[in-house]
């Protein structure tokens, strides 16, 4: 008996040592359901174009600190050794032979020099607001770039969310037909309907199944491309999170609030905005070239043998000097005229540009706004469709079981009802897009 019992013991052990890499798997392959807003936060940590605006990001604050940099003195050091030839004298003129001086033929010389810039018209400054001005300028188009891939993302994940719903309606609808077929047959067995009548049926659910392989592979297809921006492997089952990311009802704000929100925040508006401040920096300071230049300089050296000064010396010397250095650039008062010009225009330009961006933007905002109304329309005309069409196709298989219509009107009730739950789907998830481009047009997704 205690044999038996070690035996069964030993057999659940083996069981349960066999079962483990199984259960490991099985777990490893479930997937915890994806909301939108988790999708996501995994496109902002996983998708390669933000990672490339950030480093654009990072760029441009290196930028700011060289920029900065302008203002520091400039110091260097240098040393020369050199091998000097004689002095030749030319008593008798050139054309007679000269008499060579003799001198040390080693040369040493070795110093440091500084340079500090007290003014220079500005310019300094407005290159630390210029570099700011297109650090602002990235940091907006990785933003744009941010809400760029959020709304794509959820175009893929409403695609895949709609292909489901499909599915699951279709399923459905397979399983009805199936019935409805064994029904028919049942008819045509008995003598009630001809031939014609099981054949379109069975044609019907042909076209279904062949309909359900279409819309796994748009499954498939909406699911890798949404893999893709997330940062998952291709071939990652999608479970979507329908209670939180689903197709739950928003409320939208007067048309007057989003075009207010996106004169202040729209992207093109801003970067239209940044491009301008950028030309009236560059105008102020192409007026600057002609502003004199003043400067601190400092300088000293140690060379060998001293041959600057007369009378020469063949000993170690020292010498250096400091003061403020000026800089008027004369030739700029004619030159950088038509530099002025040209500034002008661009930053006339680059105004009409920015008035421009606005306009385009109120039409997108707009567009969307109605599109997006439009969207919430078609969902109480599909649902109310819905209750019509359900309605009809009671009727017509209330009818054609009591033989009293033809399979034709019978079928197209049934396409018309599934139709009908197509479109409210369809209408779900393109209220939630048309949405979602409300608020990357207005600059808040």
């Amino acid at each position: 008996m205690n044999f038996l019992k070690y035996n069964i013991q030993l057999g659940l052990c083996l069981v349960i040592t066999l079962l483990s890499p199984v259960c490991g798997r099985t777990q490893q392959m479930r997937t915890e359901p994806l909301s939108l807003e988790k999708a996501w936060q995994l496109a902002d940590l996983n998708s390669k174009k933000i990672q490339i605006s950030e480093m654009d990001v990072q760029v441009s604050a290196a930028r700011l600190q060289i920029a900065k940099d302008g203002r520091l003195p400039e110091v260097s050091i240098h040393g020369q050794y050199a091998y000097v030839f004689n002095m030749p004298i030319y008593e008798d003129g050139l054309f007679h032979t000269p008499k060579q001086f003799p001198v040390d033929r080693k040369y040493y010389k070795a110093g440091a020099e500084a340079y500090l810039n007290l003014y220079n018209g500005g310019k300094t400054g407005r290159e630390i607001m210029y570099a700011k001005k297109e650090q602002e300028i990235v940091e907006v188009e990785h933003h744009r770039t941010a809400a760029d891939i959020h709304f794509s993302v959820a175009v893929h994940y409403y695609d895949v969310y709609r292909n489901q719903a499909y599915r699951t309606l279709l399923l459905h609808d397979i399983k009805e037909r199936e019935k409805q077929l064994e029904e028919i047959k049942q008819l045509y067995a008995n003598g009630t309907v001809l031939k014609s009548d099981v054949l379109r049926a069975e044609l019907r659910l042909s076209k279904q199944r062949m309909l359900l392989v279409e819309i796994n592979n748009s499954i498939k297809i909406a699911g890798q491309r949404l893999n893709v921006l997330i940062g998952k492997p291709d071939d990652t089952p999608v479970q979507l999170d329908v209670d939180t990311g689903g197709h739950a009802a928003f409320q939208l704000q007067s048309l007057q609030t989003y075009l207010d929100e996106a004169h202040a925040h729209a992207f093109n508006g801003l970067l239209s905005g940044k491009a301008k401040e950028l030309r009236a920096l560059n105008l102020q300071q192409v007026k600057s070239n002609t502003s004199p230049k003043v400067g601190f300089f400092a300088e000293y050296g140690y060379g060998y043998p001293q041959i600057q000064f007369y009378p020469y010396s063949l000993a170690l010397y020292g010498s250096g000097m400091a003061g403020i250095k000026l800089s008027i650039p004369i030739s700029g008062l004619y030159t950088n005229k038509h530099k002025v010009q040209e500034a002008s225009l661009a930053l006339k330009q680059q105004e009409i540009a920015y008035e421009n961006a606005h306009d385009e933007i109120r039409q997108a905002v707009e567009e969307a706004y109605l599109r997006c109304t439009e969207a919430m329309k078609k969902i109480e005309v599909a649902k109310e469709n819905i209750k019509q069409a359900a309605e009809s196709y009671r009727i017509m298989r209330n009818t054609y079981f009591n033989q009293l219509s033809l399979l034709t009107d019978f079928l197209d009730a049934e396409t018309q009802l599934l139709q009908s739950r197509f479109e409210l789907s369809t209408a779900q998830a393109n209220a939630r897009v048309q949405f979602y481009k409300l608020q990357r047009t207005i600059g808040n997704l």
